[in-house]
């Protein structure tokens, strides 16, 4: 079976169609069958027992609601469509947080509702009450019991979001769009100088990196649960990532003139997050994500959208 570290996180009154995807016992079956192995329309036909054409219709529905892709390869005769898998999990989410005024939209996302990922050990995460899965293996990023979350770290990758665009039922541009979270270096051991390269992008587009001073674990976090222990990191700072017409700024400091055009945000029914350690960074130390009930901030990723 293999892993993509795929999630689709579906919102049942924007994703209707993705949702039908799921409509039948057939569909399943296919998107069951492929995520073991990539396969052919043939081959789907034989292990279902069921006719090519009926097959093909659905595979051809299924990548139109964007369950699967397919690719064109020779074959003995002519060329073969061979189906792969895109996700591993789906979730269907009722309600996600979100604030909204006339000029500014606001969602949270809980911390263990990433949809993408790629980390390195020492890795890990926990809830409020226990730690998930195992301390150090970046399977347990896979564990159900992630989207209770309110602690997460590793080394060097990333975790990624997909926030709705909710701004596309408004009718004026967005002006700015700001990320912010609680962060911190993850180290080892108790370490005051621990630098700590934490980058952010939105839309695969580089919003620019903060350098982390250290992993506090000089005190304990004001939310931060009573069992967990005192040598490791209680808390972090909170963080803005912003883009403006005027360029892009951490806390208010400029770091590069990219601008919020630049981020085609209007051209996606989604918006992605993604906060990660680049294998190349000047300081690779590592990154603990503070969520809700841990840290010194009651709060997820934020996604602010200014109009």
């Amino acid at each position: 079976m293999t892993k993509s570290g795929q999630v689709l996180v579906l919102d049942p009154l924007l994703h209707a169609q993705k949702l039908r995807g799921f409509s039948s016992d057939l569909k399943l079956q296919i998107l069951s069958l492929i995520h073991e192995a990539p396969r052919n329309v043939n081959e789907i036909a034989h292990e279902l027992r069921l006719p090519q054409s009926t097959v093909a219709m659905n595979v051809m529905r299924l990548e139109k609601a964007g369950l699967l892709r397919t690719e064109s390869t020779k074959a003995t005769k002519g060329s073969q469509k061979i189906c792969h898998a895109i996700y591993d999990e789906v979730v269907i989410v009722f309600g996600r947080t979100e604030a909204r005024r006339d000029d500014v939209i606001e969602v949270e996302m809980p911390l263990g509702l990433y949809t993408s990922f790629q980390v390195s050990p020492p890795c890990g995460l926990c809830s409020t009450e226990k730690i998930i899965g195992y301390f150090d293996v970046p399977a347990a990023f896979f564990q159900p019991e992630r989207f209770q979350a309110g602690l997460l770290w590793f080394e060097q990758g990333y975790v990624e979001y997909k926030f709705p665009n909710n701004s596309l039922n408004a009718d004026r541009p967005i002006r700015r769009v700001e990320v912010s979270f609680e962060a911190s270096s993850e180290s080892l051991e108790k370490n005051n100088d621990w630098l700590s390269d934490i980058t952010v992008w939105v839309n695969d587009i580089e919003i620019g990196t903060w350098t982390s001073p250290r992993d506090f674990t000089d005190k304990r976090g004001k939310l931060t649960p009573a069992w967990w222990r005192n040598e490791s990191s209680q808390y972090g700072l909170l963080k803005a990532f912003t883009v403006t017409a005027d360029g892009a700024y951490v806390d208010g400091v400029r770091l590069s003139s990219l601008r919020v055009e630049d981020l085609h945000i209007p051209d996606h029914h989604s918006i992605k997050v993604k906060i990660g350690i680049k294998s190349d960074a000047a300081h690779v130390g590592g990154v603990n994500l503070f969520g809700r009930g841990f840290g010194n901030h009651d709060q997820g990723i934020l996604l602010r959208l200014s109009l």
